[in-house]
């Protein structure tokens, strides 16, 4: 772990798919350096058994991300608990394993409206408090598969690929706001990502990949994902081996971040708005 384990003291952020896998091992690393928990997901006995598990304030928020009128909730009152929000990890999701000739046009709606529509839904719900206070971090958890069309999941690909363009451009509009914007993209980690895939008719795949079982663990990705925010990282791969070659071939550089950025910097979009 880099500098102060008490560097995010006093800031509360919010995860969300916090009930298993990456999720919750950022609510712990979190909760480790100083930071209260907020933690939402479908499944509130799986949350409030992470909640027992750290020792720091928490609340818990579950409901499903594709319910808005809920989410809008939820966000009211997570922007209203100790002094706001300050980290936001939009990080509920499904995959899938199924070819493109066989998979139903209902899998590939389900996959884009968890995996991308609904993440962009909460932040867009959350970003006035941000823009307010000037400050705060938003971390999308994207994928690998989200810089590199992996066979087999072609909506997970399509989702997670736009979930880093939304951001992407987020970031280079929020440039001057104070506000920090990262992308994660894991690898292979140990969590259940497999079973909960779906097959070709939208069915729980319920079984698990050799690749994701001796995947990196859960504990090892989150102390790397934060350790990372901690520095200011825009784009953060967490991926060993081959898939850690790919995320890093198609890496965007941080030479083009800034230069999107010296645009905004510069009047970019009060120009186009003239």
């Amino acid at each position: 772990m880099i500098g102060n384990s008490q560097q995010f003291a006093n800031q509360t952020a919010w995860i969300t798919g916090a009930s298993s896998g990456i999720g919750a091992a950022l609510a712990r690393d979190l909760a480790g350096r100083g930071a209260a928990l907020i933690l939402s997901g479908r499944d509130e006995g799986r949350l409030r058994d992470v909640a027992a598990s750290l020792d720091t304030d928490t609340l818990v928020l579950p409901f499903d991300v594709r319910d808005e009128a809920a989410m809008q909730d939820a966000t009211a009152e997570a922007t209203s608990w100790r002094q706001g929000v300050d980290i936001f990890v939009a990080n509920a999701g499904i995959s899938q394993r199924s070819e493109a000739v066989d998979t139903a046009m209902q899998v590939y709606r389900d996959i884009i409206d968890i995996d991308l529509v609904a993440q962009i839904a909460a932040t867009q719900a959350l970003l006035p408090h941000f823009t307010q206070r000037g400050s705060g971090r938003l971390v999308f958890i994207s994928s690998i598969a989200g810089k590199v069309g992996v066979p087999l999941r072609t909506a997970y690909c399509a989702a997670k690929h736009g979930l880093i363009g939304y951001a992407d451009a987020l970031r280079a509009e929020l440039s001057q706001s104070g506000i920090r914007v990262h992308v994660v993209c894991p690898g292979s980690v140990a969590t259940e990502v497999s079973r909960n895939a779906l097959n070709a008719d939208g069915s729980r795949r319920g079984t698990s990949d050799k690749a994701i079982d001796e995947g990196i663990p859960p504990a090892d990705a989150a102390r790397a994902i934060v350790d990372a925010m901690a520095e200011g990282t825009r784009e953060i791969i967490v991926a060993r081996g081959a898939e850690e070659r790919m995320g890093k071939a198609r890496r965007t550089s941080d030479a083009l971040f800034d230069q999107v950025a010296e645009m905004v910097a510069k009047g970019y979009m009060q120009k186009m708005k003239a």
